[in-house]
């Protein structure tokens, strides 16, 4: 592993002009152009613009925990028992290429599939590698950074009067999920409710109160403006108001507009739709409460629904994976529900003709350990483990790299996190390399040093 520079990022900056960049200076200086001038320039090429990628949504899917590689993206099969764990495995459609036993369905649909199996991390800390995964930025003290939805949001905004970035149901509690040093008008707008509820399924703030209809709706939002252009006026500070603005127009369009409506709506989703995601199949089991077909199913279908309609990010939770103890009876419990919704979801946007412009991201903030453990369970490893995407200009049928032969470490073809991210962000049209500001007029690159991993781009 490269050993870190010393000192700050600027230094190491400055640090990497060799004797050849020297002479090309002093050649430029004959034009009359400073050593100075020459670094404002090359900072400029970091303001990199924007432009709607392949992938025109994504599907983000944090599964809480960690989900252990073995059991699913990368199965051991000739691994001594303690390594290999406590399932066999599902051949695939394509030739040599293997998932775990609790994914049959997904088996099915490989060959849709971007998997990269020799993703390299080095935080075990669920927080921190949380953070890490979902900003694509390693934690840090002195900073806040944006997720990857919130960056979206502030590159490319609303379309068609969806909020960007959304969370099915909430994604507060997700560490790093937030806008970190960007305005927290690009944060994601959470929806409340469960669709795994189906027609009981409501997004919180989407109705007009009792009484009032669409005409004094907008007599009030007209009173709003002008009480707010007042209060521009008088304050030194609009940031504050301008914010709230964007909240309250985005709240406006959305109760205003019926197509927005219709795309939370899951009554309007047929009963064989929700069937083939798997709503209402999977029965409770154990201690883990409602239905979990219903969640993983409803929660999938309705990111469908609104990437149909125009959203750009749509990120949710699904499961609880930090499996120490009994990971068989949890995987039991949890993935059947999973493996059927997300082979529904990565077919359904085939058959309509989306899978290409919407990334699907099966997040998961690291591995489990390679042996089991005296509970039957897995602990945390962040040194190797898989990555499940889809569609969004990424290959298909690509199971990318590999660990060794006991989970422990990459083994051919490593990918640091921020090339995984990097990768994504090109996909998204988004240079990672671009530089927001932070407070005190402070340029951050979108992701630090990462770079596109070309094979996985199709």
């Amino acid at each position: 592993m490269k050993s870190p520079s010393p000192g700050c990022s600027g230094f190491q900056h400055l640090n990497r002009y060799s004797r050849r960049d020297a002479l090309r200076v002093g050649s430029l200086g004959t034009l009359g152009i400073s050593l100075g001038q020459m670094l404002r320039l090359e900072a400029a090429q970091k303001n990199f613009e924007s432009k709607e990628g392949t992938a025109k949504s994504v599907i983000q899917i944090i599964l809480p925990g960690g989900i252990a590689a073995q059991e699913t993206w990368n199965p051991k099969p000739e691994a001594p028992l303690e390594y290999r764990g406590p399932f066999g495995f599902n051949k695939t459609n394509i030739p040599g290429i293997k998932v775990g036993e609790m994914w049959p369905e997904i088996a099915k649909v490989a060959d849709k599939m971007c998997v990269v199996r020799s993703v390299a991390g080095n935080i075990p800390d669920h927080g921190l590698a949380t953070y890490n995964m979902i900003t694509g930025q390693k934690p840090s003290q002195a900073i806040k950074h944006p997720s990857v939805g919130a960056v979206v949001n502030h590159e490319f905004g609303p379309r068609n009067g969806l909020p960007a970035y959304i969370g099915v149901p909430t994604i507060d509690n997700v560490s790093g999920a937030g806008t970190g040093y960007l305005s927290e008008k690009y944060g994601p707008f959470g929806v409340g409710g469960d669709p795994a509820q189906a027609d009981n399924f409501s997004v919180r703030d989407l109705r007009l109160p009792n009484g009032v209809d669409i005409e004094a709706f907008t007599d009030r939002q007209n009173i709003r403006t002008l009480v707010n252009d007042q209060f521009r006026k008088l304050e030194s500070n609009p940031a504050q108001i301008d914010t709230m603005d964007s909240y309250y127009d985005q709240a406006y369009t959305m109760i205003s507009s019926e197509s927005v409506r219709d795309a939370f709506d899951m009554s309007k989703e047929p009963e064989k739709m929700r069937e083939k995601y798997g709503m209402g199949k999977f029965l409770e089991r154990g201690t883990y409460g409602p239905s979990l077909g219903s969640v993983a199913g409803g929660r999938m279908l309705l990111a469908r629904r609104l990437v149909e309609a125009g959203a750009r990010f749509v990120s949710l939770t699904y499961g609880a994976w930090d499996n120490h103890v009994q990971l068989r009876e949890a995987y039991e419990t949890q993935m059947p529900a999973f493996d059927h919704a997300l082979a529904a979801l990565i077919n359904d946007l085939d058959e309509r003709g989306m899978l290409d412009s919407t990334l699907v991201w099966v997040a998961s903030e690291f591995g489990r350990t390679p042996k089991i453990n005296a509970s039957a369970g897995r602990d945390h490893w962040s040194r190797v483990f898989s990555i499940g995407m889809a569609g969004g200009g990424l290959q298909r049928g690509l199971f990318y790299g590999d660990s060794d032969a006991t989970s422990s470490d990459p083994s051919d073809k490593p990918v640091p996190l921020c090339d995984l991210h990097s990768t994504l962000y090109q996909c998204m049209g988004i240079n990672s390399q671009k530089e927001l500001m932070a407070p005190g007029e402070r340029p951050i690159e979108i992701v630090d040093e990462g770079r596109p991993v070309a094979e996985l781009i199709a």
